[in-house]
C-alpha cells in the first residue's frame, strides 16, 4: 500500500511538505524559483494560505516565500507523509 501523492504546490494545506518532481514555469521567472530554491527534490512547506488562497506563503530552503496561484499551481510534487 505504497500509494503516491502528487499534487500542485497551490493544492496544498497549510503544514503539509512537498517534494517538487517539476516545474511547468519557463523564462525568467523559472530562473528565479531556481534560484530561490524550488528545484527538483527540494521539499518546500506549505507556510501559510490566505483567507482566499492567493497568494501562499511557501518555506523552502530556509527561506520564506510568497508564491501567486499563477506559479504555485505550475510546480508540482509529492505530498510527504506527516509521521
Amino acid at each position: 500500500m505504497d500509494e503516491t501523492n502528487y499534487i500542485t504546490l497551490f493544492e496544498g494545506k497549510n503544514g503539509d511538505f512537498i517534494q517538487i518532481t517539476s516545474m511547468d514555469i519557463e523564462g525568467v521567472m523559472r530562473r528565479r524559483l531556481l534560484d530561490l530554491g524550488f528545484v527538483p527534490g527540494a521539499v518546500v512547506e506549505v507556510v501559510r494560505k490566505s483567507p482566499l488562497g492567493d497568494p501562499i506563503a511557501f518555506r523552502v530552503s530556509q527561506t520564506t516565500i510568497a508564491l501567486r496561484r499563477e506559479e504555485s499551481s505550475k510546480i508540482q510534487g509529492e505530498l510527504m507523509n506527516r509521521d
